[in-house]
């Protein structure tokens, strides 16, 4: 079993930066990618950044150049960095996790997802 939380959500002002922190922990062999997804209010979750292993990055077109995903120092834990932050990006993020790992003596791939994080930006 594998539990990923996140953390570093809050209130901030149009322009202003706030970091997300995610960290997974429990039956880990290697964490493969990174992904953080948003869902705002009646809208679906979509895809706001990710990182593989080998450090490639992918950005949704709202965020590029604003937002940056990187593996931290601390084992099994990822940030993102907003910057530049905009009444849109008010959601509850969400970091999930593809995990390879032990189950019942086989390797196994799974993708874990954290409880979600608020993040509200004012104007």
């Amino acid at each position: 079993q594998v539990h990923v939380v996140e953390s570093g959500g809050g209130l901030v002002q149009a322009g202003g930066s706030l970091t997300l922190s995610c960290a997974a922990s429990g039956n880990i062999l290697n964490i493969n990618a990174w992904n953080w997804y948003r869902q705002a209010p009646g809208q679906e979750r979509e895809l706001v950044a990710g990182i593989t292993s080998d450090g490639t990055t992918n950005y949704s077109d709202s965020v590029k150049g604003r937002f940056t995903i990187s593996i931290a120092n601390a084992k099994n834990t990822v940030s993102l960095l907003m910057n530049t932050m905009d009444p849109e990006d008010t959601a509850v993020y969400y970091c999930n996790a593809e995990v390879t790992g032990w189950a019942d003596h086989v390797i196994e791939r799974n993708y874990y997802w954290g409880q979600g994080t608020q993040v509200t930006v004012s104007s």
